[in-house]
């Protein structure tokens, strides 16, 4: 079910950012190219995979846009962004993130006290956005009824698991200077 994923994961050039090898895909940063057969393959396997008996999808800017957007139309949830800019719009929620290569403030408008929320990210590796994202979420109110990220890389995931939240990926990878090995899928066929 995977496979487009797993063949793009397996091609993706990397580059080094300090000491961190950067892996470079369509899902996780927008290029070269996001193919319409990819970004298919994925929502429909988040589809199969999430739980969607929910008010609202939350996603993250930048690279859970076109995420969240194909999710939403597919479902008919509507989709908050959680954004990287301050509107200052009235019940805005600021939280700090910090992830392995940056570190900045997130913002969260549109989300009301009680709503079920599925949260759909495109990469997890260390957490801190997802850590974040948490965080205004519960401070909004909203139960989080599901989180399914596409790659997850690093020790991230665990650290959600063990703060008590169920969380799925798509692919499981590492990556080093040779490359992307695929460790593990969602769908058993890597």
């Amino acid at each position: 079910m995977l496979k487009n994923l797993r063949e793009s994961l397996r091609n993706a050039p990397i580059i080094k950012r300090g000491s961190y090898n950067y892996f470079i895909h369509p899902i996780s940063d927008g290029v070269p190219v996001v193919r319409p057969e990819l970004l298919r393959e994925v929502i429909a396997c988040i589809v199969k995979n999430a739980n969607v008996d929910v008010d609202k999808i939350v996603t993250i800017e930048a690279m859970g846009l076109p995420l969240g957007s194909a999710l939403s139309q597919i479902t008919d949830i509507p989709f908050i962004i959680i954004r990287k800019r301050k509107y200052e719009l009235p019940g805005e929620i600021a939280v700090h993130q910090a992830t392995g290569y940056s570190k900045g403030e997130l913002y969260l408008n549109g989300i009301d006290k009680g709503d079920r929320v599925l949260i759909v990210d495109d990469v997890i590796s260390t957490g801190g956005t997802m850590l974040a994202t948490l965080k205004a979420l519960e401070m909004a109110g909203a139960t989080v009824k599901d989180i399914i990220v596409v790659i997850e890389r690093g020790d991230g995931k665990k650290e959600i698991i063990d703060m008590g939240y169920d969380i799925k990926t798509l692919i499981k990878i590492d990556v080093d200077e040779n490359g992307v090995k695929v460790l593990e899928c969602i769908d058993g066929e890597c």
